[in-house]
């Protein structure tokens, strides 16, 4: 609990946490020759994945949600020349997974599982990447195969191997 001064008033406020939603969505970019961009996180080195995150509000369209998360954890901005809207393709496949026990703290208590969306967004070989350091640390490009493979996730590489089916 904090107290702050408002209009020659105390004002008690009750800080509440704020817990992800347990519905995210899974951006496998690519170029047209299939190679995919990986991205490594920062809290865990050597764990390589797509763009990932959370609906920042249970309302939030998860088209908004998958743009969103690439802008931030990328800069690539979809609906930019180098990136048109159409660029971005829901696949219209989810998976429900178990959360990681290390990442639980992050969602409300008794949450186990997530909803994960999948959207495919292909991209110019050359599309600049700016990578948020706070969230990740490097990227590369590899052939899809290749790519699949060194993802963490089984849902990540589930859904890369699949990108040939959406071209």
């Amino acid at each position: 609990m904090r107290r702050r001064w408002r209009a020659a008033q105390w004002v008690t406020e009750m800080t509440l946490p704020r817990y992800k939603i347990p519905e995210s969505v899974l951006v496998v970019i690519h170029t047209a020759e299939l190679e995919v961009l990986l991205i490594e996180r920062a809290d865990h080195p050597d764990f390589w994945q797509s763009v990932t995150g959370s609906r920042a509000c249970a309302d939030e369209p998860l088209e908004q949600t998958a743009r969103r998360e690439v802008a931030e954890e990328t800069g690539i901005i979809v609906g930019s020349p180098e990136v048109p809207v159409a660029a971005l393709r829901d696949w219209n496949e989810h998976t429900v997974y178990d959360i990681y026990p290390h990442w639980r703290q992050r969602y409300a208590p008794g949450v186990t599982r997530n909803t994960e969306h999948v959207f495919g967004l292909r991209v110019p070989r050359d599309v600049p990447i700016r990578l948020a350091p706070r969230e990740h640390l490097h990227f590369r490009w590899l052939p899809w195969q290749a790519a699949a493979t060194a993802c963490f996730s089984p849902s990540n590489a589930a859904a890369i191997r699949e990108l040939p089916r959406f071209q």
